[in-house]
């Protein structure tokens, strides 16, 4: 039976983004759009784990949906309760935490990263559908099994130079069990590189595993990584698997390590020296056969001579260093991507004749895309979605590669553009009764479009 997500946003467009995200990935999927009907979908529904959104107005302390938290925790205490929400702070993801939220993912999301994070519940929370089916379903759940394909590297798309030259290497060093740092900035590739190096070794038959450093707060480090027992510390109801345990066997992804706080550095390089780690609240070392693949988009060399990264961390890490070029780097790449992601759009989306004429090409190939392959990704999905036509020109695009300004027909003598902004968002707003959604459509905005002004400007 497919595990099921309930997802509680009062922002619509996202609802629709992640269910098509989790269908796809196998998953039973709803979405309710206000607090108030969520108590009634848990009982309905019963899902196997909750996506809620932690801003329900304007106001962006994360207050609203903290008491819902509050309130499906009363009433369910086991219910696993992902948070979500586009203005993360480690304050409040630590706050909710404590109140018995399982984990904490910003918007916007990383897809590996969300399934990940659903995954890592489904094995590891006390679900009442766990029993029979347990095995099959940790293997559904549990950390990711390698895709047995003809060539584990088949997903690194591009012909470049470049990027054949860091995959002959990763080849190379798949087979043995040295640890990897793959660097370079985000959206190049570096878990599916990271994927591809564990598809090709001789643990393929175990876990991938992958964790976000960056996403995980420093008080929750241990937990997350070696686990914990039922009483470990307040509201730790049930034992909890870490992400070593979930990866025996196998390969540890270790994302964004460059982020990783002094005091998580010495826990970490601790177990990967002496490839042991302690549950909290257990008090007995247990042993440790994973292993490491780390990545960051930091240059840690920098770090360690600025004396924020460990320098014998570090060595510990990289055995093996793999850099991803960025997009702009290969250029020539950029069609190839383009027709691989368009491709995967046409099948998701039944779209059978979508596909882009020579303008959108060259247009393409002319940009500088910050984000790299992620980047180029969500545009041709965003573009293969929202287009009327099956054809996809530079125009449309463009459209959708940019954000729409807050427009204007006059311009009173005296007041300048940020004024003007100022008092239509107030304006707008006070119409909407500070309804972010319903502002943000009538403006033209996206929401976290609206969002940025509000706090730019100190809208209240």
């Amino acid at each position: 039976m497919a595990a099921s997500v309930l997802i509680i946003d009062d922002d619509r467009t996202v609802c629709t983004s992640l269910e098509l995200l989790l269908r796809r990935a196998g998953y039973t999927v709803r979405s309710v759009y206000y607090p108030a009907e969520a108590a009634a979908a848990v009982a309905e529904f019963a899902p196997d784990v909750v996506l809620l959104d932690l801003n329900f107005t304007i106001e962006t302390s994360g207050r609203g949906g903290m008491k819902l938290l509050g309130e499906l925790l009363a009433a369910y205490p086991e219910l696993p309760v992902i948070q979500m929400t586009g203005w993360a702070t480690v304050q409040l993801a630590v706050e909710g935490m404590k109140a018995g939220a399982r984990d904490f993912i910003a918007k916007p999301w990383d897809n590996h990263e969300l399934l990940n994070a659903i995954k890592t519940q489904l094995v590891t929370s006390p679900l009442p559908w766990r029993g029979a089916g347990g095995e099959e379903l940790a293997e559904h759940a549990g950390a990711k099994k390698a895709t047995k394909t003809a060539d584990p590297f088949a997903p690194l798309i591009g012909t470049s130079s470049a990027l054949q030259g860091v995959i002959d290497q990763a080849r190379r060093v798949a087979p043995t069990q040295a640890s990897v740092l793959v660097t370079g900035e985000s959206g190049t590739g570096k878990e599916l590189i990271a994927e591809a190096i564990h598809g090709a070794s001789k643990r393929s038959g175990g876990p991938f595993v992958a964790v976000n450093l960056g996403g995980v707060p420093e008080g929750l480090f241990e937990s997350e990584l070696f686990g914990h027992t039922a009483g470990a510390f307040t509201d730790a109801r049930s034992d909890r698997r870490g992400r070593f345990e979930l990866a025996e066997g196998g390969t540890l992804f270790l994302d964004e390590v460059g982020d990783l706080a002094p005091a998580a550095q010495v826990k970490l390089l601790r177990v990967l020296q002496e490839r042991q780690y302690e549950r909290l609240g257990e008090g007995r070392p247990r042993p440790t056969d994973v292993r490491v693949v780390s990545a960051t988009s930091r240059n840690l060399d920098t770090m360690v001579a600025a004396g924020t990264f460990r320098e014998d961390l570090l060595y510990r890490i990289n055995l093996i260093h793999l850099h991803l070029p960025a997009l702009r780097e290969r250029p020539g790449d950029i069609a190839l991507l383009a027709d691989h992601f368009l491709a995967s759009a046409r099948r998701r989306y039944d779209r059978t004749g979508l596909m882009l004429d020579s303008g959108a090409v060259s247009w393409l190939r002319r940009q500088p895309f910050p984000g790299n392959v992620r980047q180029l990704q969500n545009l041709i999905e965003r573009t293969a979605i929202l287009s009327p036509a099956d054809t996809l020109s530079a125009e449309q695009l463009e459209r959708q590669a940019g954000e729409r300004p807050v427009a204007s027909n006059f311009a009173p003598s005296g007041v300048t553009l940020e004024q003007m902004e100022i008092r239509m968002i107030r304006a707008a707003l006070g119409r909407n009764g500070g309804e972010i959604t319903a502002t943000a459509r009538e403006l033209g905005l996206t929401r976290a479009a609206l969002y940025r002004r509000v706090e730019k400007y100190g809208i209240g």
